[in-house]
């Protein structure tokens, strides 16, 4: 079949520019207003048809021109209308443009490529879950790890281990963190830098107790926080999260 007008195929369904159908019947009326005219029949907008606006040459540059894609039942329509033998001439055209894209070898053409589409958009999406999966596979067996430790470790070390994970901090700023946000006891005293109650029941924090003899007083107990393996796998996803403002 020879074409007549262009035919657009990016939607869904076959769609005909308004101004080349305007040119090729040969209207006489300026597009603008024939088309407002020819809207008058019933047509809706983003349904029968839709506005585009294209930059176009002129003398004074570039300018924006509006168009239409008309579907082909409302550009068969219209040929109709005009009355004509260009009318006529465009209006056989449709009909058969709408016969072959009807046939059974179309429309299973039409099912094939939007599957194919589909499923190029799943692959896309899988790529990218497998790729994030990867990011996150090993800080997730290591958080797993940690969790299942039964070493409890400094709070120096727990600030290396965070370093090691990507997480600027220093064994200074970690303790001002666990401080300012209730993890370890604030005041100053000989509780401070103890876990508060709520670390201690939560499992995050232990505190080694040390007995330090001294041969003429009596025994000094030094204590020392230190993080249970529940508290790293805690605190290092709490900051690999970002949920962690320090």
């Amino acid at each position: 079949m020879n074409e007549l007008i262009k035919i657009n195929y990016d939607s869904e369904q076959p769609t005909v520019s308004g101004r080349e159908l305007h040119e090729f019947l040969q209207v006489g009326t300026e597009y603008k207003k024939w088309f407002e005219r020819m809207s008058e029949y019933g047509f809706s907008e983003n349904t029968d048809f839709a506005r585009v606006t294209q930059k176009c040459p002129t003398l004074g540059g570039m300018q924006n021109m509006t168009d239409h894609q008309l579907t082909v039942p409302m550009a068969k329509e219209i040929c109709m209308l005009q009355r004509n033998e260009k009318g006529k001439q465009a209006r056989q055209y449709f009909i058969q443009l709408e016969n072959a894209w009807n046939t059974p070898e179309q429309v299973m053409a039409r099912a094939l490529k939007l599957a194919d589409k589909q499923m190029h958009a799943l692959q896309i999406e899988n790529s990218e879950l497998t790729y994030q999966n990867q990011l996150m596979h090993p800080k997730a067996l290591f958080a797993d790890a940690v969790a299942a430790s039964k070493t409890s470790i400094l709070v120096g070390e727990l600030a290396k281990l965070l370093r090691q994970n990507g997480v600027d901090i220093g064994e200074k700023r970690l303790f001002d963190y666990l401080r300012d946000n209730g993890y370890l006891i604030k005041r100053i005293g000989t509780d401070r830098n103890m876990p508060t109650q709520r670390s201690v029941d939560a499992g995050w924090f232990t505190i080694k107790e040390t007995t330090i003899t001294r041969p003429d007083d009596a025994p000094l107990i030094n204590k020392t926080p230190k993080v249970t393996g529940k508290g790293q796998a805690y605190f290092i996803n709490l900051f690999l999260s970002g949920k962690a403002k320090f």
